[in-house]
């Protein structure tokens, strides 16, 4: 089936030509060291393969909020080495991604060498989409690609305006990303599941109120369940808890009934007097037997019992946030069963199951689960926004139909 966007297939005879590859090479660092090379490794088949067809590769990206000043500590250069090492290739450094600096690099280089080109945030006009950087970075290349979705929400020159200037095709991971979003919200197998977790329903009220008209099953998880549990008139103790957002909550499960969506909120939870590893109060029960000075912090076993039964009815899943306080045990339980039934249902082949944003991404390591589903996307910010329906810039302007 025809794609909506040109990949490196529709690219052509590269030998010899520019080509500008936005990446997300903004890496954590610490003391000068990167503690998780997972952004450059995502960079690699786009990389590698412009490279071997003989293009001069170019890689913009952003590092840090220098928010168009220099600043020696948000270069690129310290990102550079490790590239090349993920790479098993030289990497090149050239100090501006604009202008005379940068022409002068570009045209020393060969066929099939690599560069990346200095933060584009040291420019005022990357945030601003400005045209004159538009028209000084696209001065530099033949092409664009831009492979990196997790900025895609944003429209600026690196990751939007240069799309309309050049020839433009989406890079292997945005290819990968876009397919698999596609399967999981755009033209999905039914029935469909979503799970989102997170504390708050403020920060996941677009997502929840998009959703509702999307999917077939709503599994609301976290401390955003303490909400609507509470506006459903459960007492939820001291629970992490939007008492102001009752209203809200019932809006959302009254569109949810008009739209034929169920939503599943947990019956049985796991509380403690206190927010802490393996405290002494913690127990299971009933969310009605919650006690005034205990807050909920896991779903209970019986609930994920008959949350893993409505999964294995489902032929798709969307999973954003946990179920409960993961990062601690005894808290981690619901969220480790859960997806490692979804594994194990996408490993059969019974369910394509779709996962993204940071707390997610960690919750999948914990459980051991991330390699087994069908996609799981580094994307935070842009990851959300899809979720929200909202339409990403940086998609839109890769889009040919």
């Amino acid at each position: 089936m025809a794609k909506p966007f040109k990949t490196l297939d529709d690219m052509g005879d590269l030998t010899g030509k520019a080509v500008l590859v936005r990446e997300d090479l903004n890496v954590p660092m610490q003391d000068g060291a990167i503690t998780d090379d997972t952004r450059l490794r995502s960079a690699m088949p786009t990389v590698l393969e412009l490279a071997d067809r003989g293009a001069k590769v170019l890689i913009l990206a952003h590092f840090g909020r220098p928010k168009g000043q220099k600043s020696p500590d948000m270069s690129l250069s310290l990102v550079t080495r490790a590239l090349g090492h993920v790479l098993g290739r030289d990497v090149q450094f050239i100090p501006d991604c604009q202008g005379q600096a940068a022409a002068d690099g570009i045209a020393v280089m060969r066929g099939g060498d690599i560069a990346i080109l200095e933060n584009t945030r040291f420019h005022a006009g990357e945030e601003k989409n400005d045209p004159a950087l538009i028209d000084a970075m696209a001065a530099l290349a033949d092409y664009y690609v831009n492979d990196a979705f997790s900025a895609a929400h944003r429209a600026h020159v690196s990751t939007e305006g240069l799309a309309h200037k050049l020839p433009a095709f989406a890079g292997r991971a945005m290819e990968a990303e876009l397919d698999a979003l596609q399967k999981a919200l755009g033209t999905p197998e039914k029935p469909v599941a979503a799970v989102v977790g997170g504390a708050k329903v403020s920060s996941k009220l677009d997502v929840l109120t998009h959703l509702v008209t999307k999917v077939d099953h709503l599994i609301i998880g976290g401390g955003m369940a303490n909400t609507f549990l509470a506006a459903r008139g459960v007492d939820v103790g001291k629970s992490l808890c939007e008492h102001d957002l009752a209203a809200t909550a019932e809006g959302i499960l009254d569109a949810a009934d008009a739209a034929g969506c169920t939503i599943h909120l947990p019956y049985d939870v796991v509380v403690a007097k206190e927010f802490a590893a393996n405290p002494p109060s913690v127990r299971t029960c009933n969310v009605h037997e919650v006690a005034a000075d205990e807050m909920i912090l896991d779903v209970g076993p019986a609930a994920v019992e008959a949350l893993a039964d409505v999964l294995k009815t489902c032929k798709t899943l969307v999973w954003n946030g946990p179920l409960g306080a993961f990062e601690m045990a005894p808290f981690d339980k619901a969220t480790v069963a859960l997806a490692q039934t979804a594994a194990a249902l996408t490993r059969e082949g019974s369910l394509v199951s779709v996962a993204g944003g940071g707390d997610t991404v960690a919750a999948l390591n914990h459980a051991g689960v991330a390699a087994d589903f069908t996609f799981v996307s580094t994307a935070g910010g842009a990851f959300l926004e899809w979720m929200e329906g909202k339409e990403l810039p940086g998609v839109k302007a890769l889009m040919t139909a």
